[in-house]
């Protein structure tokens, strides 16, 4: 056994496609079939269930997976501890973030990052928060951006970028526009437009409304924020976001206070107890140039 077919059962196993899988590793589709049936045939069990259209973990496959991850773990760290010693920095920085949480430019941090570091490989995964957070816990994400969202997994710690309001965005024609505020018992009897679960403004708005005795629906759900103010420009629905997404459109949106005490939308940097020396840079870059001061979070109750 390998750490290269530890590192391509990964890679399938996190695509959920050998194709994809094969295109990010950069090798053959038929290569990277052989090597996880050699894999197979070692251990003497499909690590897969594999259909016409769909590749999915095995039982064997879900148990193989959290010790796969933690062996490339700490072969990257072994990795990280010589160059450290002869004063490189290389490895790989897998950045996670929530799409569009405002108070960093990532792109241009990312930038900034790779001429500074050029021996790291810089890699880019979006997803929800609590999905990124679980990445941090798990190994497969080294720095994830994410809006708090509750109590974080054991072995993750946050440093808090900013704080902003949830507010109601709305079509100009729609009643609410005429409003300077609105409770939850209005919104809960109209048609939302939101994120997926998960994501930070489904989990707390999700928290808002059970804190009122209400439960969150969105009716129309999408994974990022130009689909959803283009479904409020077409006023087929009200949105629950932070107030930074008002400054998105606001010529064509209206932007509304929400009554009832809600969760404020904090943006956060996730990190693991221990870094990697490349993640610790990143974060040290975040900061401005001096060293990050990261704290384990407030543990928050989730509803």
């Amino acid at each position: 056994m390998e750490l290269r077919q530890l590192e391509h059962f990964v890679t399938v196993a996190e695509e959920r496609h050998f194709t994809r899988a094969a295109d990010i590793l950069q090798i053959s589709q038929s290569g990277l079939s052989a090597s996880v049936r050699a894999l197979e045939g070692e251990l003497g069990t499909s690590l897969f269930i594999r259909s016409t259209r769909s590749v999915e973990l095995s039982v064997a496959g879900q148990a193989f997976l959290v010790e796969a991850l933690r062996t490339l773990a700490s072969a990257t760290a072994a990795q990280n501890a010589v160059a450290a010693v002869r004063g490189l920095m290389l490895g790989r920085l897998t950045v996670g973030a929530e799409p569009c949480l405002g108070s960093v430019d990532l792109p241009g941090e990312l930038a900034r990052f790779r001429t500074t570091h050029p021996g790291v490989d810089v890699r880019l995964r979006h997803a929800g928060s609590l999905e990124l957070s679980e990445g941090v816990a798990n190994g497969r994400t080294d720095v994830a951006l994410i809006v708090s969202a509750g109590d974080p997994p054991p072995g993750i710690r946050l440093s808090q970028l900013s704080t902003q309001r949830l507010i109601v965005l709305c079509h100009p024609d729609h009643p609410f526009a005429a409003r300077g505020s609105v409770d939850l018992a209005s919104l809960h009897a109209e048609s939302l437009v939101g994120f997926p679960a998960g994501w930070g403004a489904h989990v707390l708005a999700r928290r808002g409304f059970a804190a009122a005795g209400f439960d969150y629906r969105a009716a129309l759900e999408v994974n990022d924020v130009h689909p959803l103010l283009d479904l409020v420009g077409y006023n087929l629905g009200v949105a629950i976001v932070p107030e930074s997404f008002a400054a998105k459109r606001p010529d064509l949106l209206r932007a509304i206070q929400i009554e009832d005490p809600m969760p404020s939308w904090t943006v956060a940097v996730a990190v693991a107890d221990e870094p990697s020396p490349a993640a610790t840079a990143f974060l040290t870059q975040l900061a401005g140039g001096q060293p990050a001061v990261v704290s384990r979070a407030t543990p928050v109750p989730q509803t």
